[in-house]
């Protein structure tokens, strides 16, 4: 495929994974964001208090790849309520979607047509991203927390991306891993927000 054509196709990709994700969160219950909110510390009582918008984006992306104990996942309930045909476009996204992948990621190099080559710090593996927001602003070396869907043969971002600065790296690797988010405790104070230049558009 010519880069025009992975473009295109990205594209269309994207906006269904848009569609997706804002479908998923009108299904999860309000008391579940808010208890994700409250682990990330962004509230007070049952208020949820922001510093920007962007900051609601990651209890969002745990509420929905992060089935809460005993229920089941909203990925899976989305799936039965939307009944897409299979193998259309729709069907492919929320299927990788399903099985999207968090990890922390460090940019190797461009991909030779278009996109970005990223490792894999915790599987090992290299991965190929398209990402137009990233491949104009995020420089090789830069290593971040994110969490991937592959409806094709690149892999797309899902709804968040984090930059990892080298100090905070060493200190945070182990307890930064979505299992730990599921033991209930809050979590450590960390305001990072999702860079804006890689928001879904």
């Amino acid at each position: 495929m010519t880069c025009s054509e992975i473009l295109t196709r990205y594209r269309r990709l994207r906006q269904i994974s848009k569609e997706h994700h804002e479908a998923v969160l009108d299904i999860i219950a309000p008391d579940v964001l808010l208890d994700w909110a409250r682990r990330l510390d962004l509230t007070e009582g049952k208020a949820v208090v922001l510093e920007s918008e962007n900051e609601m984006t990651l209890p969002e992306d745990l509420a929905i790849y992060l089935p809460r104990l005993g229920r089941s996942h909203p990925l899976d309930r989305y799936a039965r309520v939307a009944r897409f045909v299979p193998g259309s476009d729709e069907a492919i996204v929320l299927e990788a979607m399903r099985r999207a992948r968090f990890s922390f990621w460090r940019i190797e190099r461009r991909h030779q047509t278009t996109g970005l080559i990223l490792r894999d710090l915790l599987r090992g593996g290299e991965t190929w991203l398209v990402d137009e927001a990233m491949e104009k602003n995020a420089p090789p070396g830069l290593e971040i927390a994110a969490r991937l869907l592959q409806p094709a043969a690149f892999a797309m971002t899902a709804r968040i991306i984090v930059p990892i600065l080298p100090d905070l790296m060493e200190e945070t690797f182990p307890g930064l891993l979505p299992c730990g988010m599921l033991r209930g405790a809050p979590l450590p104070r960390t305001r990072i927000s999702p860079s804006p230049s890689t928001a879904p558009p």
